[in-house]
């Protein structure tokens, strides 16, 4: 992230959130109201009761999202195949229950 002083409402702390853009005093991450607004199709007051923010720091975390639009997508994307490695990795118990089902 660049190393510009963060927007009202927006913090980046090396301890908090990972390290990533989040609401200040809070561990909501600008990446999560953004997937929510853009890939959930959430609207901003959905968000704000969902995640119980202001209206403000929802505003504030999209503005922030659209400016870095490229480094969030990039956690984004970093984020998603990160789950779908773990999933390759450790099958869930229902899988495994159920393909010993079918065996045996």
């Amino acid at each position: 992230m660049p190393d510009t002083p963060a927007p009202p409402h927006i913090a980046i702390s090396p301890g908090t959130a990972g390290g990533q853009p989040h609401i200040e005093g809070r561990r909501v991450k600008v990446r999560d109201v953004a997937f929510q607004h853009e890939y959930l199709g959430r609207a901003v007051d959905e968000i704000a009761t969902e995640l119980d923010l202001t209206l403000a720091e929802v505003h504030a975390a999209l503005a922030y999202y659209f400016d870095h639009r490229d480094e969030i997508e990039q956690t984004i994307a970093d984020r998603d195949a990160f789950v779908a490695a773990m999933k390759r990795r450790t099958p869930s118990l229902l899988s495994r229950k159920l393909a010993a089902a079918e065996d045996g």
